[in-house]
């Protein structure tokens, strides 16, 4: 690539054919490549520019469902968009074994949405909590003033936290705007209303606002799901046995913790990304309510029914939205929530819920018996295959050896080729 530069001044002003065109000239790649680039799929050029900037093509995932789930005594088919094999499958087996015995209960999920006021430069931090709690109705009147409609349809800022936090900059007060943003994620709503209060807050604190934005951390929206798993379906005691041993391992391991919550996470994030919200938002809020107690937890617990039967639940933070976005943007996460079916903001967090503690029981019930890796890999070989030039009339015979032989690598399905190309029977 001789005379490559990243220094491309006006790049955004280009139209995205523009754009495909000198980054072919910049860059090594060939026909092929920029054919694939071409392929928008189900968006237009004009769509899919006006999404995020410097626009040049159009990246997709797998799109699977996740069956056998009832939750609240409802059935439902979870759309879910991730790259991983085994995890849709692994979700689907799991609700099977929760059906035998009434499936999920997922707690009602509250729309409540935090947005942070940062207040600094206080001369007397106990006279500015008493002022900013003496004029709460006040901010509250204003907060919702910048949005009639939220109010007309029932939401609307609801109530605030006055919090005094110690840092490097001295104390600080962190006024929290609590708003109910009813179906929507509502990001946008909590930092317009923080945005109109804050030179009210400065005038009657006196003092500096500089942040007002909202947090992930919404504590105030938690989704909490319970289902009881048959013990036979698992594989017996022996497996439940392991399923708790991993369990605590998990809660006392902070190491453990962590891949214990990322196969949770398998499960919630491929749902948040099919519905077109936010995942990163979700990991973060996810990730940081793991670490509330200052140690980094589990997000599930588990134990057993006196009848044997794995008992398990979950509790965590999870502002997912069915309306504004990319949940409308999006032509495949419309087509997602038609699939749902979900009524609600909050019973779509309900299905998180229910679909994080189904990835999770998955996931330990594999590690507690024949191994994580034995059922991931064998779907993965496929896809060894494939990226090994396995023409797609062999895949499933190059695969099966793979597994057989316990080595699923891109140079043995070579290997594996050649011989059936040299006539070998395998």
């Amino acid at each position: 690539m001789k005379g490559f530069h990243s220094n491309i001044s006006g790049f955004y002003k280009l139209s995205m054919e523009e754009r495909q065109k000198l980054l072919s000239s910049l860059t090594n790649l060939d026909q092929n490549d920029m054919k694939i680039l071409k392929e928008l799929g189900y968006f237009s050029a004009t769509q899919i520019d006006t999404l995020i900037e410097n626009v040049v093509g159009s990246y997709q995932l797998p799109f699977g469902l996740a069956l056998n789930f009832k939750i609240n005594n409802k059935d439902y088919i979870i759309p879910m968009v991730i790259e991983e094999p085994s995890v849709v499958a692994a979700a689907s087996n799991a609700a099977r074994m929760a059906r035998k015995h009434g499936g999920f209960h997922s707690e009602e999920v509250k729309s409540i949405m935090i947005s942070q006021i940062q207040i600094t430069q206080l001369k007397d931090i106990e006279e500015s909590k008493k002022v900013l709690q003496k004029n709460k109705e006040k901010l509250l009147k204003i907060a919702n003033e910048q949005d009639p409609m939220l109010n007309e349809l029932g939401g609307g800022a609801r109530d605030i936290e006055i919090r005094e936090i110690n840092t490097n900059k001295g104390k600080m007060i962190i006024l929290h705007l609590l708003v109910d943003v009813l179906d929507a994620m509502g990001a946008n709503v909590v930092n317009t209303m923080a945005e109109a209060i804050s030179p009210i807050i400065e005038d009657i604190s006196r003092g500096r606002v500089y942040l007002r934005i909202v947090s992930n951390l919404a504590t105030h929206r938690l989704a909490k799901s319970s289902a009881t798993f048959d013990k036979e379906m698992l594989g017996g005691d022996e497996v439940v046995e392991g399923i708790l041993n991993a369990y605590e391992f998990a809660a006392a391991d902070p190491y453990r913790a962590t891949t214990h919550n990322k196969g949770i996470m398998n499960g919630i994030v491929a749902l948040t990304l099919a519905t077109g919200n936010d995942t990163r938002a979700i990991e973060a809020g996810s990730h940081a309510y793991a670490s509330l107690s200052g140690q980094y937890s589990p997000l599930t617990k588990f134990k057993v029914d006196s009848d044997g039967n794995l008992v398990g639940e979950i509790e965590l933070p999870l502002a997912l939205g069915i309306i504004g976005g990319m949940t409308k943007i999006h032509p495949m996460a419309r087509i997602a929530l038609k699939i749902l079916n979900v009524k609600s903001a909050g019973e779509l967090s309900q299905v998180g819920a229910a679909l994080g503690l189904a990835q999770n029981v998955a996931a330990l019930r594999a590690l507690a018996s024949e191994g994580i890796q034995k059922g991931h890999m064998a779907l993965h070989s496929r896809n060894i295959a494939k990226v090994a030039g396995v023409p797609d009339a062999l895949l499933e015979k190059v695969a099966q050896v793979m597994i057989k032989e316990k080595k699923i690598r891109v140079d043995y399905a070579k290997q594996i080729l050649q011989r059936i190309n040299d006539g070998e029977n395998l």
